[in-house]
Parts: structure tokens; C-alpha cells; sequence
């Protein structure tokens, strides 16, 4: 491989919430079966493949900002497969959005950047925590229309809004995030417009293409 991929109902008002233009790809509404040719991978999987030889490592990895954490947990990058560019989380945005996870980095700049992906062997899950804030990415399932499920990094601790699935499709060389929350998978919305542009929600039943791939990049020392 030459890549490596790794009730808030408070704020859940309809009216508080900023809501872009339909985007152009497949959306779906219903669970998620496991896509032909995509396999889950564990945290051990993860692991071995984020410490391979040839590993992509993204620029800055060792440098301020980003440090290994203890126990099953790999640092990483996303880069969308759709437009390219890296996932940031946006801690300054106004809620209720505060936090929302975009691709909109055309590079890895740091912690903006920086997930630590988090195994539960028991659970058989990931949870994503934002190395921007510390906070835990969840699929906001109660925001409504195009912004129901966007991902948020928000939470201080991990329950069924901040579980997903990752995937890897080892012939196509990218990765895939199922939330377990709606049985969906991520997609990255290019077609958006506005402050949303670029968002990720859980939102396709399937694996249709580069809107639901990532590129992972490997953060470790």
C-alpha cells in the first residue's frame, strides 16, 4: 500500500441553523451494508498499516501541536478523495456549528488538521477527537434539513453519537467512515455553498465514490 488512509438538543433549533444548497451527490436515508470491496479495519489493522514502511506521513507530523497519545489510538490526517483537500475541524465558527468538520485545507497546517483515532475493542469502534479542541467528532443526527448529520467535533466523551466504522478498499487505496449512529457513511459535500461548503454528514447508504473516500495520513513520530 502507498497510502495510508486511517442530544445536544439544546442547539438543535431549526431556526438557528445556516443551511446550504443541496449538494449534487447521491443521498440517501436508509442503513448501510457493508460496500463490495471495502473492509473493516480494527485498531490493531490500523495501526500496523499507520506504522507501515511506506506510510504517508503528512508535513509537520512531529512538529508543535501534535503528539502520540497512549493505548489504541493513531493520530491522522484526512484528505478528502473528492477535492483533495484536508479536513479541518471549525473551532471558531458561531454555534450552532461550532466545530463542524470541513475539507478545506489545501495542506496539513496542525492540530486544525489532526484527528486521534481511538479504538474500543469491545465496542468494535473508532472515535474521532479533533486535536483542535479535544473534543469528540459526533453525527449531529437531530440537525435539520442539509445539515442533518453533519460532523462535529463537540463532545467530551464517547457514546453512540461519536462511533463509526472505518473501511479500507485496498484496489482503490482509500478509506471509508460509517457512523454507527445511522448505519451512513460519510460524504464530503463539494456542491455546498456558503459556510458549509465542503462539510462532512453521514449520509450515503452506499459507497458511491470519491465523495465518500479518504486519504489518511499518518501523524505519528
Amino acid at each position: 500500500m502507498t497510502s495510508v488512509f486511517l442530544s445536544l438538543s439544546a442547539l438543535l433549533a431549526a431556526s438557528a441553523l445556516a443551511v446550504p444548497a443541496a449538494g449534487a451527490a447521491p443521498v440517501a436515508d436508509r442503513p448501510a451494508a457493508v460496500p463490495s470491496g471495502w473492509d473493516a479495519v480494527d485498531g490493531t489493522e490500523l495501526a500496523r498499516i499507520a506504522q507501515g514502511a511506506d506510510a504517508r506521513q503528512a508535513p509537520l507530523a512531529a512538529g508543535e501541536g501534535v503528539s502520540a497519545t497512549a493505548g489504541e489510538t493513531e493520530l491522522v490526517a484526512l484528505q478528502s478523495g473528492r477535492n483533495a483537500q484536508f479536513v479541518a475541524t471549525e473551532v471558531n465558527y458561531s454555534a450552532p456549528n461550532t466545530g463542524v468538520l470541513r475539507a478545506r485545507s489545501v495542506e496539513f497546517g496542525g492540530s486544525w488538521e489532526g484527528f486521534a483515532f481511538e479504538w474500543d475493542d469491545t465496542l468494535e469502534t473508532f472515535a474521532m477527537k479533533s486535536l483542535a479542541n479535544n473534543r469528540y467528532v459526533a453525527v449531529e443526527k437531530n440537525y435539520t434539513g442539509n445539515a442533518q448529520n453533519v460532523l462535529r467535533a463537540r463532545s467530551t466523551s464517547v457514546g453512540g453519537w461519536e462511533r463509526f466504522v472505518l473501511y479500507y478498499n485496498e484496489v482503490l487505496d482509500r478509506w471509508a467512515l460509517q457512523s454507527t449512529l445511522n448505519g451512513l457513511f460519510v460524504t464530503m459535500e463539494n456542491s455546498y455553498t456558503g459556510s458549509l461548503q465542503y462539510v462532512l454528514r453521514a449520509r450515503s447508504a452506499d459507497i458511491t465514490g470519491a465523495w465518500e473516500e479518504f486519504v489518511l495520513y499518518d501523524l505519528g513520530a
